[in-house]
């Protein structure tokens, strides 16, 4: 297969500049193989090559190769040169391997999928959230509301204070598993709420069932704090013309 174009990977920033360089070769490479550019099988080129190639340092590929087998999408065998995995093999919650994969166009069970597991860990989070929720977390999970009524979720400050809203939820269960998936369900929130306003402006304004959710949860309401949060993932299906 022929080599994907690289960007010219250049920064004036002597102190970033090695960081910089290997970050934008993994960025790069990642969204070439989870869009499918690179297939599972596909052998990369060598460290020599590559550098030769795109006029970089050997280091920085092979630090951007190790980001890239950190989250599972390539493996090296001494000979056998830098090989794509099977995608069964990706940490697909990764924040990043999510953001590269929305850079291209998901496919439709992809999306199913993220939203099954919204569907699955929300709705008992934001149950347990209800029950064990600090004042302080309150003061969070509404700041962050007035953020995104403020600036509205076809912005990216918006679309960071919704991720705020979701992460302060998760870390409100005090459940040390759920809390470390914030990251991931964060930018699971993100990358969806993005994806519905690709082709179209947002059809509706979400933040108001966001803050039935809120009032759910200040109310220390669990029951009702499960259904809001089932229903604000339901009708972000609903945007995107989806059903579970």
């Amino acid at each position: 297969m022929k080599q994907k174009p690289v960007q010219e990977y250049q920064t004036t920033d002597r102190v970033d500049k090695s960081l910089r360089i290997h970050g934008s070769i993994a960025r790069d490479l990642g969204i070439a193989i989870v869009t499918g550019h690179y297939p599972p099988g596909h052998v990369l080129p060598s460290e020599v090559d590559f550098a030769q190639q795109n006029n970089i340092s050997r280091t920085a590929y092979r630090e951007a190769i190790r980001i890239l087998a950190a989250k599972g999408l390539v493996e090296s065998k001494p000979k056998a040169g830098t090989r794509i995995t099977d995608p069964s093999r990706w940490h697909m919650l990764d924040p990043d391997v999510l953001a590269w994969t929305f850079e291209g166009e998901p496919t439709q069970s992809f999306i199913d999928d993220l939203f099954e597991l919204r569907m699955v860990i929300e709705p008992a989070a934001a149950e347990l959230a209800a029950r064990r929720r600090t004042g302080q977390q309150l003061a969070q999970m509404g700041h962050a509301l007035e953020e995104m009524a403020r600036h509205g979720l076809a912005t990216a400050a918006g679309q960071a204070a919704d991720q705020t809203f979701h992460s302060t939820l998760l870390s409100a269960t005090r459940n040390a598993s759920l809390i470390s998936l914030a990251s991931s369900i964060g930018a699971a929130v993100r990358w969806t709420t993005i994806y519905k306003q690709r082709k179209r402006k947002l059809p509706r304004d979400p933040v108001p069932d966001h803050r039935v959710l809120f009032d759910a949860v200040a109310d220390a309401d669990p029951a009702a704090a499960r259904a809001a949060m089932v229903r604000l993932i339901e009708l972000a299906l609903e945007d995107i013309g989806l059903s579970i």
